[in-house]
């Protein structure tokens, strides 16, 4: 069976890649971007950068990288933008974040001081431990909104960007639950006019990204995307969205090590996780609201893999235990624990320790990368709505089905690389021929 390829617009111009959010992970991200055009450094953790892709049977040999093989836009191409209630400029967010060293942003440091990003909407009921200086003086949420897509439209036209795409690269605000207000794009707006108390900044940026037809990944565990309104927005303008919360340390080890001890029939009783980490998002993650958020996004993981309702005896009794400590000597070096207690043959039990000291931003910062070049390159393909196909790169994807989305790394892997191979017209690879 020949698949017909999909008609995808070529990535001619400048993209821009706005963030809202300009601390750790976005001026990391943005550092990393200057310096592999640059060539001071190989962009390693990219999927669309490094990654090759098998095309047809293993015997035919062919296997191009995946930025040769579909139209993305290249490095070269990339504007950064964005808003932060902090930072003045990319430069002095990489240096209060500490995430990089002096030596490597020297080498760059005019192109990150150029990077100054817009005033933003910001709410501390949302974010209480911060205290902002950058913030747009409009209270309304209506006019934060309109202030919003002037500057998207403005920074579209003062940069010269034929393209625009959207990465939230802020903080998690504070646990919330959908209401009436993000029920229809209706009753949102309604709610922007009434100044709703259950609508958070978050939600006004992907509205007004959403609004001048901007695709929307969102990298944080806030009700953003993933709300019914903001669903029906993204297809009736024909735009796409994705979400939510970047899948970088702890997590990216479950997904890792759960879909091999299933593999296995091997059961799990608990799993018990710790996290200690001293940056921005330590420090708002320390207020037991926005921890919530998170845990949330964390603990959605196992279940959906392992899949207890099917396997009871082997996953049905599992205590699954998430903490987050702030800690500022660790900084942006976050150290992620987790016990496992496992059993094998007759009940017996083991375990499994691991003690992962990674660093948040350079693992993130790949990812804002690929999620910016991939969405960008599923509005040219013309799709709209959620793209379940990058649920990959986060920790409670968002699914087009009632049945929900796909946790296992490897599977997600294959959907990505599926996707691609069927809009350029290939075979999807199922593994299942000889060889």
């Amino acid at each position: 069976m020949i698949h017909s390829m999909t008609t995808i617009a070529p990535a001619t111009g400048k993209l821009g890649v706005l963030t809202p959010g300009m601390g750790a992970v976005a001026s990391t991200f943005i550092a990393g971007v200057i310096a592999a055009r640059n060539g001071h450094a190989a962009p390693i953790g990219s999927v669309s950068q490094m990654a090759h892709i098998r095309l047809g049977s293993r015997d035919e040999g062919r296997n191009p990288l995946i930025r040769e093989f579909v139209p993305l836009a290249e490095l070269d191409d990339l504007v950064f933008g964005g808003w932060d209630p902090i930072s003045p400029n990319a430069m002095e967010a990489a240096r209060t974040a500490g995430v990089l060293k002096d030596a490597d942003l020297a080498e760059i440091s005019a192109e990150l001081e150029g990077v100054v990003p817009m005033d933003a909407v910001f709410d501390e009921r949302w974010v209480t431990r911060l205290e902002p200086t950058r913030v747009k003086a409009d209270t309304d949420m209506a006019a934060q909104a309109q202030a919003l897509i002037e500057d998207i439209l403005r920074f579209k036209e003062e940069n010269g960007c034929d393209r625009l795409v959207m990465v939230w690269c802020g903080s998690t605000e504070a646990y919330q639950e959908a209401s009436a207000v993000h029920e229809t794009v209706a009753a949102f707006e309604e709610g922007l006019r009434n100044n709703d108390e259950n609508i958070s900044p978050s939600q006004i940026y992907v509205y007004a990204a959403l609004m001048c037809d901007v695709p929307f990944a969102n990298g944080a565990p806030n009700l953003s995307v993933d709300l019914p309104c903001m669903i029906e927005l993204s297809e009736t303008r024909g735009v796409p969205i994705a979400g939510k919360d970047f899948k970088t340390g702890q997590t990216l080890m479950k997904t890792l090590l759960s879909p091999g001890l299933k593999a296995r029939m091997l059961g799990v009783r608990g799993w018990f996780s710790t996290n200690i980490l001293g940056n921005r998002d330590g420090e708002v993650l320390d207020a037991p609201e926005n921890f919530k958020t998170k845990e949330m996004s964390k603990l959605g993981v196992l279940d959906t893999i392992l899949q207890p309702e099917v396997y009871p005896d082997l996953y049905g009794n599992i205590d699954h235990v998430v903490r987050i400590n702030y800690y500022p000597p660790r900084g942006d070096e976050k150290e992620g624990w987790d016990n496992i207690d496992i059993f094998g043959w007759m009940g017996y039990p083991m375990q499994i320790k691991i003690d992962f000291l990674c660093r948040d931003s350079i693992l993130a910062a790949p990812i804002v990368l690929d999620l910016a070049l991939f969405m960008d390159l599923a509005a040219r393909a013309g799709v709209s709505g959620v793209q379940d196909w990058l649920s990959f790169y986060f920790k409670a994807p968002q699914s087009r089905t009632a049945a929900g989305p796909e946790h296992d790394l490897f599977i997600q892997q294959t959907k990505l690389k599926n996707t691609l191979r069927e809009w350029m017209g290939e075979q999807p690879v199922t593994h299942s021929e000889a060889g």
